[in-house]
């Protein structure tokens, strides 16, 4: 999953991010082509306001000259210290492990697990929390551990110190809030950087609370949507990853809204795990390059 390349060829990634610069570009692609490689992807994107190159490149590493810990030495050495960046190495052959947070609400767990069960996402899933028992069966179903966490502002930080003992133990890579009605902490969060994706309605901030579709049926909105985004330290404020929106009737009632919404939440999350997964995505302050 993390590669576009065959199911059947290894392959490396590199995420690049720099003070923009000349020769970069020549540079990265000669690293590769002088080492026997043949590349097979590559996406760059420069933001003029802060003078910031990005660049992802994705080779084929069949025929490669250099080991994978040789890469890490080399690209360092001659590359990444005399162009000051920023960068993330990767491989195809490895396989992401992920853990799902959630609560009562179960339409994008069901999904995510779906697709692994499938085989259309390579992806590991050996743990799930949940502060309801609802999710139990689901994670058993699925074969992954269900950990039941009721979380209170007492025992909050004693709860979130088993859950990342537990994600660190099984090298959790990715954190995906599939419906999780809990704020996680900033110690939480600084712990996972860039690693805790999260879905919520787009109605934000206009319509706040447990009802938002109700709100929004009451105004006669004419769009909802999904918004799926890195988790921060302030709450849904985070760099965003992927959105979409569907349009609204006043033929569609309360429960129609709440069913569209839980579609579009589907599918937003899916695409930005997916996008996580596959390696094309890079964080920038406060906002994301998105490589399709």
């Amino acid at each position: 999953m993390p590669s576009i390349a065959s199911p059947h060829m290894r392959a490396a990634i590199i995420l690049i991010s720099c003070p923009d610069q000349k020769g970069i570009i020549t540079a990265v692609t000669e690293f590769v082509y002088r080492h026997q490689g043949n590349i097979i992807d590559l996406d760059e994107h420069v933001d003029f306001d802060t003078g910031t190159f990005f660049m992802r490149i994705e080779w084929d590493m069949t025929s490669f000259t250099l080991s994978d810990d040789e890469i890490r030495t080399y690209f360092q050495r001659y590359l990444a210290t005399p162009y000051q960046m920023n960068w993330s190495l990767y491989f195809s052959d490895v396989q992401p492990t992920i853990a799902l947070f959630v609560s009562q609400y179960l339409h994008c767990l069901y999904d995510i697990l779906a697709r692994c069960e499938s085989k259309e996402w390579d992806v590991k899933v050996p743990l799930i929390f949940g502060n309801h028992e609802i999710a139990r069966p689901v994670a058993e179903r699925f074969g992954a551990e269900f950990h039941l966490m009721h979380i209170t502002k007492e025992n909050k930080r004693e709860q979130e110190q088993k859950q990342i003992a537990l994600l660190k133990q099984h090298n959790v890579e990715l954190i995906v809030l599939t419906r999780y009605m809990q704020t996680l902490s900033p110690e939480f969060v600084h712990e996972f950087p860039n690693r805790i994706i999260n879905i919520h309605h787009s109605l934000l901030p206009a319509f706040v609370g447990a009802k938002p579709y109700h709100q929004a049926y009451e105004r006669g909105v004419k769009i909802i949507g999904a918004t799926s985004h890195y988790v921060t330290a302030e709450l849904d404020a985070g760099p965003i990853i992927e959105q979409d929106v569907v349009r609204i009737t006043h033929k569609d009632s309360i429960q129609d809204m709440i069913r569209k919404g839980r579609d579009v939440e589907k599918v937003i999350l899916a695409r930005a795990v997916r996008l996580h997964m596959q390696r094309k995505i890079l964080v920038h302050g406060n906002k994301t390059v998105v490589f399709i």
